[in-house]
C-alpha cells in the first residue's frame, strides 16, 4: 500500500481559491457552467488547458508511477464531496494527454460501495445462470414530463421536454433489439414494472439531483405521471426496489438547480447499487445531443464485441474524440460507477 499527498496551500496563497472551486472552474474552462447544459460560447483554450493541467498536478501527478503502463488496465478513483464532479477524463498531463487517453478510470463513491458493486455482481452472475436468461433492455427516452416544485414555495412547473433523448433512445432501442418507451409510454408504474426484469437499463431523461422532496437521500429521475404516482423515481424508491440488471445507463439531463455537489449523483448510483445493481454510468453535466447520441451508440456497439464496460466506454469516448478533438464537454461526461464487468 502506498500513500502520496498534495500540497494544497499554494492554491490560497497564490491563487486566492480552494480545491473545490478549482474544479468548478475546470468545468466552467471546458464549458459547462453549474450542472446543467449553459454552455460558454466560446471556450478559452489557453484556460481550458491550464485548469484541466493543473487538476492533474495536483490530483494524479503524485501517484504516476504508481498507475499501469497498460492503457486498458482499470484504474478506480473513490473522490470525496466535490471532487465527484471532476471531469478526470479530461484531466491534462503537462504534454496535453488526456488522461483517458492513458487510462480505462471507473469511480466509486466509496470503499464500502465498491465492497457492494462485488457482491451485487456475484448474486447478479448466480440469479441469471440459475435462470438461464435474461434477455430484457429497457430503453425509455423523453417521457411525458411531470410537473416539479424544485424549490420550496415555488408553484410546480412541468420540467423540459428532451427530443433529443428521445431520438437517442429510439436509436439505442433498435441497436439492443428491444422498442424504447418514450412519451405516456415511459410512466412511472410501467417503468419501474419493467426495471426489476430488465437485465440492461438505459434511462434518457431529466435527473433531478437536489433533495427537494426532503426525504434524506438526493436524487430523482423524472418519468411519466402515471395517474398513481407524482412521475419522480426518487432516490429513497429506488432503495426499495430489487433489481436484477447488471447495467444501468443514467443518459440524464439535470436540471441545473440548487448548490454544485456530487451528493445527488451519488444519491442516485448509491441506491441503484443497493437495490441490487452491480455497474451503474452517470453523467456529471449534460451532454449536447449530437455527442451524446454518438457516444452511447459508440459504447454499446462496443459492449456488444467486450463486455469489459469500463474498456467500452472508454473506447466509445476515444471515438467521440476524434469527432470533437478540442471539446471535453462533449465526452467527458460520462462516468462508470462499480464494476466494468
Amino acid at each position: 500500500m502506498s500513500f502520496r499527498s498534495s500540497n494544497l496551500k499554494p492554491l490560497w496563497q497564490q491563487q486566492n481559491t480552494d480545491l473545490a472551486k478549482l474544479v468548478v472552474n475546470s468545468r466552467e474552462s471546458i464549458g459547462v457552467r453549474g450542472r446543467g447544459l449553459s454552455v460558454v460560447s466560446k471556450v478559452d483554450e489557453t484556460s481550458q488547458a491550464k485548469q484541466l493541467q493543473q487538476l492533474h498536478q495536483l490530483l494524479i501527478q503524485p501517484i504516476t508511477d504508481l498507475l499501469p503502463k497498460e492503457a486498458n488496465a482499470r484504474v478506480v478513483f473513490i473522490p470525496q464531496t466535490s471532487l465527484f464532479l471532476v471531469p478526470f477524463a479530461a484531466l491534462q498531463d503537462s504534454s496535453g494527454k488526456y488522461l483517458i487517453e492513458q487510462h480505462t478510470i471507473l469511480t466509486a463513491p466509496s470503499i464500502q460501495v465498491l465492497d457492494l458493486t462485488r457482491q451485487q455482481k456475484q448474486r447478479v452472475e448466480t440469479r441469471n445462470l440459475a435462470s438461464r436468461q435474461n434477455p430484457n433492455v429497457l430503453v425509455v427516452g423523453n417521457p411525458n414530463m411531470p410537473n416539479v416544485s424544485l424549490k420550496r414555495g415555488e408553484s410546480p412547473q412541468k420540467l423540459s421536454t428532451l427530443p433529443g433523448a428521445e431520438r437517442g433512445a429510439l436509436a439505442i432501442a433498435t441497436l439492443l433489439n428491444t422498442k424504447a418507451l418514450i412519451g405516456n409510454s415511459a410512466n412511472e408504474s410501467a417503468v419501474v414494472q419493467q426495471m426489476s426484469k430488465a437485465k440492461m437499463i438505459h434511462l434518457a431523461t431529466h435527473g433531478l439531483l437536489d433533495d427537494f422532496q426532503r426525504s434524506g437521500v438526493p436524487g430523482a429521475i423524472a418519468l411519466a405521471p402515471s395517474g398513481k404516482d407524482d412521475g419522480l423515481l426518487t432516490a429513497t424508491e429506488i432503495l426499495n426496489l430489487k433489481l436484477n440488471a447488471e447495467l444501468v445507463v443514467l443518459s440524464a439531463c439535470d436540471t441545473g438547480q440548487g448548490i454544485l455537489t456530487g451528493d445527488g449523483v451519488i444519491g442516485l448510483s448509491r441506491s441503484l447499487i443497493t437495490a441490487g445493481v452491480p455497474s451503474v454510468i452517470v453523467t456529471l453535466w449534460a451532454i449536447p445531443d449530437n455527442p451524446s447520441a454518438l457516444l452511447m451508440t459508440e459504447f454499446y456497439q462496443d459492449l456488444q464485441q467486450n463486455s469489459d464496460k469500463a474498456q467500452a466506454l472508454r473506447s466509445a469516448m476515444l471515438t467521440t474524440m476524434k469527432q470533437y478533438p478540442d471539446q471535453p464537454s462533449a465526452w467527458a461526461a460520462y462516468t462508470l460507477i462499480g464494476e466494468a464487468e
